[in-house]
């Protein structure tokens, strides 16, 4: 069977789930899961289906071309059609910071994340060793306020070379600039502790140590020109007390990094996620 995913959104009206599951039926489709939600703020429908077809008889593009004739234009709807035969291409940026690639690939070799690691791209070579363990490309562009630019571009030829679908910021410390932004909207996965902006500067965790805090956050969002203000995907806390040392803090922060950050990276491939304004509906 052909599994396809579809996720659209459009001013809600009345017969919207009822045309697109009649034309799913009319197109031989079986619909094995749906879910929608209603903005009633904005009045705006959201929808995420699955639906199975024979290999036999489907063809992806003629769906395409007459869903948008026969649906898409009806409603004027935003809509994005996924064939789960394809895994999305993803690439991680990296420094220094080790915990969030080491999790990442090996979920990947665990067969854990529905996706594809062409290569790694960092601006320091600390951590090639971990790359060569798990025999992935590793790319070292170093990062200056002189040479940005063209690391970027360097960067960006790269992507372009490995088909690359989505980016990961697995503790990568550099500020993306608008261009790589563009070129990827909502498609570059940022994590984050969520001390900030109570505790900014190169040690938040001590800052915090200071205060007494009693939870330690991480977030996971997209990334756009605003800095650590993109839509959310995935958040998590855990609790913490007055017995805990500062690198007790550093632990707890560091472990929930990689929790989020993973649970943020199998909604994005699962295509369980939808983009509205800066907010995300994120579907079960």
């Amino acid at each position: 069977m052909k599994r396809i995913t579809i996720l659209i959104n459009c001013k809600d009206s009345k017969g919207i789930i009822a045309s697109v599951t009649n034309f799913i039926h009319q197109q031989n489709g079986n619909i094995v899961y749906i879910d929608q939600h209603v903005d009633r703020e904005d009045n705006m429908f959201f929808m995420r289906l699955e639906c199975e077809f024979s290999k036999e008889s489907f063809s992806l593009r003629v769906f395409k071309n007459v869903f948008s004739e026969v649906i898409g234009d009806r409603f004027e709807m935003t809509w994005r059609l996924h064939d789960s035969d394809l895994k999305p291409k993803m690439a991680v940026f990296v420094s220094k910071y080790e915990h969030c690639l080491y999790d990442i690939l090996s979920r990947y070799s665990a067969n854990e994340l529905e996706v594809e690691i062409p290569l790694i791209i960092s601006n320091h070579p600390d951590l090639e060793h971990i790359a060569k363990n798990f025999n992935i490309p590793y790319y070292c562009i170093k990062v200056t306020r002189e040479t940005k630019n063209e690391a970027e571009e360097a960067q960006l030829k790269l992507l372009k070379e490995h088909n690359i679908d989505f980016i990961v910021l697995a503790r990568y410390m550099q500020i993306i600039s608008p261009k790589l932004i563009e070129e990827y909207p909502n498609q570059i996965i940022n994590i984050h502790h969520s001390f900030l902006p109570a505790f900014p500067g190169a040690k938040p965790y001590h800052s915090a140590f200071k205060r007494g805090v009693k939870i330690i956050g991480a977030t996971s969002h997209y990334v756009t020109e605003d800095l650590d203000e993109g839509p959310i995907i995935e958040q998590d806390i855990t609790r913490i007390s007055h017995t805990h040392s500062i690198k007790d803090f550093i632990l707890k922060g560091r472990d929930l990094e990689k929790i989020v950050l993973s649970r943020a990276l199998k909604l994005h491939t699962k295509r369980k996620v939808l983009v509205f304004k800066n907010k995300t509906v994120v579907f079960n």
